[in-house]
């Protein structure tokens, strides 16, 4: 690929991709809020590498820019401290083969058949009799009795022993994604951008038949998802916080949309998930760059915009050493309001980057259709975005 910027050609596209279908190949398998189009990571990757080259996405959540990347036959990697995020990215990822398909086709059958059979005993004339009771293990939390029925928590242990049953690392995956992807669902938590309870009359026996139409879905789209790709592709997923500088080998380039500070606590929202899923959530808080916990705060210790400044400076520094030379880093941010101010975060990038070494050779703008990347309500509804493009640039200092 030439260094040359290719400023014309992006320049030419319509970044607010108005009206296309976001939702396709493995995308749609687990909902994460906040997470960019595809369109947006396919056009730059498509623009800025060669086919075999390898794409970074260091703050990669739901893993949309590796799924791009590796459909344009690149190889991915990517990094998150979000161990529910690297889940899903692995799974959105990962070679099925036929043995693990059919393992998995096994556990919808037996999902299947025994949310039919709870039905049945729980209504109509078996009205009344006991509810099923699962002998598979949960998670000893108080959370669980708060935040679902109990018979929903009988189903989710019982789906959960399915998975963790399975014959191979890749199966389990696969079948734990599925399931988490309907946790927050069938819990009383009312969405995944909305922390407050509510009743969601959820009847006995849903529970399982919808993790059965969950991991259903999930096996077809990584199959057909399979069958597209080159074999000889890979995807890394490193589970690490970018503060203690991981090792991530080289990447030809970047894309990736780093967190908008006070707009969305992840670990607040997937907490459910991560209890189910056996994950550390308190050490998740403790590292989440950007949390709206941490900047809503206002104790003398809460989060401000120089704590974001500062952390993004220990990031460019070390992706210095992981760019190769002379190729670009693409960040898509919007603005935050921090304390009531309003922070210009594509500046504030460009600005440190600039101090690391890095070079801002365009910002492109981009208006967000009213149906996606929905943060906390208190922060407002973001409605434009930038794409800041900055090339690693040699001997570059500011």
């Amino acid at each position: 690929m030439s260094t040359v910027f290719a400023s014309q050609t992006l320049g030419k596209v319509n970044w607010d991709f108005a009206g296309a279908k976001t939702v396709f190949s493995t995308h749609g398998i687990h909902p994460y809020p906040a997470k960019y189009i595809p369109q947006i990571p396919a056009s730059l990757i498509q623009e800025l590498s060669d086919p075999g080259e390898r794409i970074g996405d260091i703050f990669c959540g739901s893993g949309t820019t590796l799924v791009e990347a590796l459909s344009l036959g690149r190889h991915a990697v990517g990094v998150d401290a979000n161990p529910l995020a690297c889940l899903i990215s692995e799974a959105k990822t990962v070679r099925l083969t036929a043995e693990d398909r059919q393992s998995l086709e096994g556990i919808v059958t037996r999902a299947k058949a025994l949310a039919s059979e709870i039905s049945v005993t729980t209504s109509g004339l078996f009205a009344g009799r006991e509810g099923f009771v699962s002998n598979a293990p949960r998670p000893e939390s108080e959370a669980l009795t708060f935040w679902f029925e109990p018979f929903v928590i009988e189903e989710l242990a019982q789906a959960l022993s399915w998975c963790d049953a399975l014959p191979t690392e890749t199966a389990n995956k696969v079948a734990r994604v599925s399931l988490s992807a309907i946790i927050v669902a069938v819990s009383k938590q009312d969405s995944d951008t909305r922390y407050v309870r509510r009743d969601k009359n959820i009847p006995p026996g849903e529970t399982l038949r919808r993790f059965a139409r969950s991991l259903a879905n999930t096996i077809e789209a990584i199959s057909e998802f399979n069958r597209a790709l080159t074999p000889e592709l890979c995807c890394d997923i490193h589970h690490a916080n970018l503060l203690t500088k991981p090792d991530i080998g080289t990447v030809d380039l970047v894309v990736c949309s780093p967190p908008y500070p006070n707009a969305y606590s992840y670990h607040l929202y997937h907490m459910t998930r991560m209890l189910w899923l056996g994950m550390d959530q308190p050490k998740f808080k403790r590292e989440e760059i950007g949390s709206h916990r941490k900047y809503s705060s206002r104790s003398q210790n809460g989060a401000t915009a120089e704590t974001f400044r500062s952390e993004m400076d220990v990031i460019f520094d070390w992706l210095r050493a992981h760019l190769r030379e002379n190729r670009y880093a693409c960040l898509v941010v919007g603005n935050s309001t921090i304390r009531g101010e309003t922070v210009d975060n594509a500046q504030l990038l460009a600005d440190v980057a600039k101090g690391r070494g890095f070079r801002e050779v365009a910002r492109l703008n981009r208006n967000m259709q009213e149906t996606k990347k929905a943060f906390n309500p208190a922060h407002g509804r973001i409605k434009t975005e930038q794409i800041v493009i900055l090339q690693n640039a040699p001997g570059v200092r500011a």
